[in-house]
C-alpha cells in the first residue's frame, strides 16, 4: 500500500507541479510533509536544499529521495516514475497541440494565463521556506526573541549579492553554507 501512495501522492505532483520545479515545492510540501507525514517540515527544507543542489528537477530529486525513505529502491523507483509519467504523456501530447494550432489566439490566452499562476506558486514557496528559516517550525512571530537574525543575515546578504553582481547563485548558496556552517560552530 505505501508503494502506491508514494506512486499516486508523486503522480499528483507531476500532474499539477506547472510551471518548473520551484512551482512544485508547494505541492511536494503538500503530500510528504502534510497529507501523509512522511518528513517533518525540517526534513522537507533540507530536502528541499539538497534537491536544488543536485543535478536535476527538484520534483524527480525529491520523489527518489522520498521514495527511497519510505520503501527503499522499490519505493524510489516507483515515487520517480509517478513523478515523470504525467509529464511524460502531457509534453507529447501538448507538443502535438501547440505545432498543430500554435497560431490560435486561445492557445496564446491559456499560455499568457498561466504565468502569473506559476509566479504565485513559486512565491508561496520561497515564503513557506523564509519563514521556516527566519522564526523555525513554529512559523511567524511578532516576538523578536523568536527571530533567527543569523538567517536574515545571510538571506539578506545573499539577496543583496545576488541582485548587485548577479553571481552565480551556486557559488552564493555554497558561501552562504560555508558562513552559515562558520557562524553556527562559532555560536
Amino acid at each position: 500500500m505505501t508503494i502506491i501512495n508514494l506512486f499516486w501522492s508523486f503522480f499528483q505532483i507531476g500532474m499539477f507541479s506547472i510551471g518548473g520545479g520551484m512551482a512544485a515545492i508547494p505541492l511536494i510540501q503538500n503530500q510528504v510533509v502534510e497529507l501523509h507525514h512522511w518528513l517533518t517540515l525540517t526534513e522537507f527544507t533540507d530536502l528541499i536544499t539538497i534537491a536544488e543542489m543536485t543535478p536535476g528537477p527538484i520534483a524527480v530529486n525529491s520523489a527518489t529521495f522520498v521514495g527511497s525513505r519510505i520503501a527503499g529502491i522499490p519505493g524510489a523507483l516507483i515515487a520517480t516514475l509517478g513523478c515523470i509519467l504525467p509529464s511524460y504523456v502531457i509534453v507529447l501530447s501538448l507538443a502535438w497541440v501547440y505545432f498543430k494550432c500554435k497560431e490560435l489566439t486561445i492557445i496564446q490566452g491559456v499560455l499568457s494565463g498561466l504565468r502569473p499562476a506559476v509566479v504565485a506558486l513559486i512565491a508561496s514557496a520561497g515564503l513557506s521556506i523564509f519563514i521556516l528559516a527566519v522564526w523555525g517550525e513554529s512559523g511567524f512571530s511578532i516576538n523578536p526573541q523568536s527571530i533567527n537574525y543569523i538567517a536574515v543575515l545571510l538571506f539578506g546578504s545573499a539577496l543583496f549579492v545576488l541582485r548587485r553582481w548577479r553571481c552565480n547563485p551556486i557559488f552564493v548558496m555554497l558561501g552562504s553554507g560555508v558562513v552559515g556552517g562558520i557562524i553556527y560552530l562559532l555560536i
